[in-house]
C-alpha cells in the first residue's frame, strides 16, 4: 500500500477537470483526469477523457483486491489515472482503482483538518484492534473502539459494521491511517444530546429505552441523551429497588420533570402518566374502616401498610396502648394486618392507620354486645312475676278447696272475704320470698 503511494503522490499538476471546447491537451503519466464512460465490455471500460483517443481500463485497474471498486454504467462520469500512453496513435491505459486510492487519501487528510465524522466498513478484526476500509487501510486502536455498542464487549461484533470514526493520525508515506471509534462516538452522542436537550419542554411526555439500572434510579435514553428516572418517581407504592418497576432495554413512555440545559440533567417521571390512586381514595375508604393490608418497609416512626394501589402509615405510637421501644416489636415486612383508618389526606397522599384505635373499638364493641345479651336474657319484670305468682296461687287454692268438704256456714262467715285476701296477700309475700 506504502509503495503506490510513494509511486504515484499527489495529483499531479493539470489534473483539473478538463474543458473539451479547448485544444485537445496532452495527457501525462500518473495525472488524474475525469472522463465520461462510453463503452463497457469484457476487455475493459471505454472512457472518454477529451483526448485524440478513448482510453482503456483493463479489468485489473477497475477492481482493488480482487473486488469491484464501484459499479459503473455507460454514461457515468468517472475519475481515473493516466498510466501509460501507447504508441504513434497514443493508446490510453488508464486506471479506476489507483484514482480512487489517491482520491482515498486526499478524502482522508481533509476529514484530518476538518475534524468531520466518516463512516467506513469494518472488515477485520486483528491483535489490538478493527481494521476498516476507507479506499486504503485504516486501524482502530482497542483503546479508541467504543465496546459499550458491542453485544459482549468482543471485537467480533463490529466485523461487518459500519461505524463512525474520526481521523487522529495521517502518514501517507507510510500508508498509516490511525482512526478513533470512540471519540466520533463521543462526538455524536454530544451533539444529538444538544438537539434533543433544545427540543425537551418540561410536562412533555416522550419515550425512551431503559439503559442502565442503579440503586437509586434507572437512566433511559431519550435518543441520544439519558434522562435519570428516580426510584421515587417510579411508582405510588413503594418498591425497594428499580427492578421491581422497569427492566433493562425496556421501552418506556415518561414525563419530563426537569431539564436543566446548563449541566444537560434531565429528570423523569414514571408515576405521573399512572393512574393516580389518591384521586379516588376518599370515594373507596372513609375514616373508622377497618382495612386489611401487608406491611411492606419498616421504619423508627412507624410502618407502612400496602393496601392494593397504595400505601397508609401506622405510626409507632398507634400500634398499642402500651409504650412500644421498637416497630419490629409489633410488626414485621411481610406481616398481613388488620387496623384502623384515622386519616386521609388526599392532598398530600397520606392515609394514617391505627392498632390501638381499632382494639378501643373492638372493646367498647364486645362491651355492648355483652349488655345487650344480659339484657336479652333478664327481660321479666317485677310486675309480670308477681302476676304470675298470685295466678299459680289462686290455682292451687282453688284445687284444694275442691278437694275439701264445704265448710259450715259459721266457718265462712269467721274468715271472711277480708281475712281471705290477707291471707291470700300473705301467701303470695311468702311466694316471692322463697
Amino acid at each position: 500500500m506504502s509503495e503506490e503511494v510513494m509511486v504515484f503522490g499527489d495529483q499531479a499538476p493539470g489534473s483539473e477537470d478538463l474543458n473539451l471546447g479547448d485544444a485537445v491537451p496532452r495527457l501525462q503519466e500518473r495525472q488524474i483526469v475525469k472522463g465520461t464512460v462510453v463503452r463497457i465490455d469484457t476487455e475493459g471500460i471505454l472512457v472518454d477523457v477529451g483526448a485524440k483517443s478513448e482510453g482503456l481500463i483493463p479489468p485489473k485497474e477497475m477492481t482493488r483486491r480482487g473486488e469491484e471498486v464501484d459499479a459503473v454504467s455507460v454514461g457515468d462520469q468517472i475519475n481515473v489515472m493516466v498510466m501509460r500512453m501507447e504508441g504513434e496513435e497514443g493508446n490510453i491505459i488508464l486506471s479506476k482503482k489507483r484514482a480512487d486510492f489517491i482520491h482515498a487519501w486526499d478524502r482522508i487528510a481533509q476529514m484530518k483538518e476538518s475534524g468531520a465524522i466518516l463512516h467506513a466498513m469494518v472488515v477485520d478484526k486483528v491483535k489490538g484492534g478493527l481494521v476498516v476500509d476507507l479506499g486504503v487501510r485504516g486501524f482502530v486502536p482497542g483503546s479508541h473502539v467504543e465496546l459499550s455498542q458491542a453485544k459482549g464487549r468482543r471485537f467480533e461484533w463490529f466485523v461487518g459494521q459500519s461505524i463512525p470514526l474520526r481521523v487522529i493520525e495521517v502518514d501517507r508515506g507510510k500508508g498509516r491511517v490511525i482512526l478513533s471509534h470512540r471519540l466520533a462516538v463521543e462526538e455524536d452522542r454530544k451533539s444529538r444530546r444538544e438537539e434533543v436537550l433544545g427540543s425537551l419542554v418540561e410536562g412533555a411526555i416522550v419515550e425512551g429505552t431503559v439503559k442502565r439500572i442503579t440503586d437509586f434510579g434507572a437512566f433511559v435514553d431519550l435518543g441520544g441523551v439519558d434522562g435519570l428516572l428516580p426510584i421515587s418517581e417510579m411508582a405510588w407504592t413503594y418498591i425497594r429497588h428499580p427492578s421491581e418497576a422497569v427492566r433493562r432495554n425496556q421501552h418506556l413512555r415518561v414525563q419530563v420533570l426537569r431539564v436543566d440545559k446548563e449541566s444537560g440533567k434531565i429528570s423523569l417521571g414514571l408515576k405521573q402518566i399512572l393512574d393516580d390512586p389518591w384521586a379516588e381514595v376518599s370515594e373507596r375508604h372513609r375514616a373508622g374502616e377497618v382495612v386489611k393490608g401487608k406491611v411492606v418497609r419498616v421504619v423508627p416512626s412507624g410502618a407502612f401498610v400496602r393496601l392494593r394501589d397504595l400505601d397508609a402509615f401506622l405510626p409507632i405510637a398507634e400500634m398499642a396502648e402500651r409504650r412500644v421501644g421498637k416497630v419490629e416489636d409489633v410488626v414485621e415486612v411481610g406481616q398481613v394486618i388488620e387496623a384502623m383508618i384515622t386519616e386521609i389526606r388526599p392532598e398530600e397522599r397520606r392515609m394514617l392507620l391505627s392498632l390501638r384505635r381499632m382494639a378501643r373499638e373492638a372493646e367498647r364493641k364486645r362491651v355492648k354486645d355483652y349488655m345487650r345479651a344480659q339484657e336479652d336474657e333478664g327481660r321479666i319484670t317485677i310486675g309480670d312475676a308477681v302476676g304470675d305468682a298470685m295466678g299459680a296461687l289462686l290455682r292451687q287454692a282453688a284445687e284444694a278447696r275442691a278437694e275439701q268438704p264445704e265448710p259450715e256456714a259459721s266457718s265462712v262467715e269467721e274468715t271472711g272475704p277480708a281475712e281471705s285476701a290477707v291471707e291470700s296477700e300473705q301467701a303470695v309475700e311468702s311466694e316471692q320470698k322463697e
